[in-house]
């Protein structure tokens, strides 16, 4: 005569089972999104935001800054602004005055 699991030997091991399967499915959905991110940079990457064309890198006192090559836009990355604005005040003075004339 077999082997027969209790109902609690039976639930430990559809547990270990499920807990299995979620985490090999969870590792599956990380590589995709991961595969999917590194597709949209290379898709993205240095290129403009509103027109689409190729941006480049300049150097601003220092300080590496994007331009775009169809619509002229200049992008800054995170805290670029604000190094930027450390070594210069007059800067924002410069920037905004057009909108003050």
């Amino acid at each position: 005569m077999g082997f027969k699991p209790s109902e609690k030997e039976e639930e430990y091991i559809l547990r270990q089972e499920w807990d299995r399967r979620k985490k090999v499915e969870q590792e599956k959905q990380s590589h995709l999104a991961k595969a999917e991110r590194e597709r949209l940079k290379k898709l993205h990457h240095m290129k403009c935001c509103k027109c689409g064309m190729e941006m480049i890198s300049l150097d601003f006192k220092g300080i590496t800054v994007d331009r775009c090559t169809g619509c002229e836009g200049l992008y800054l990355d995170k805290g670029e602004l604000e190094a930027i604005l450390n070594k210069d005040k007059s800067v924002i003075d410069r920037v905004f005055k057009a909108f003050r004339d």
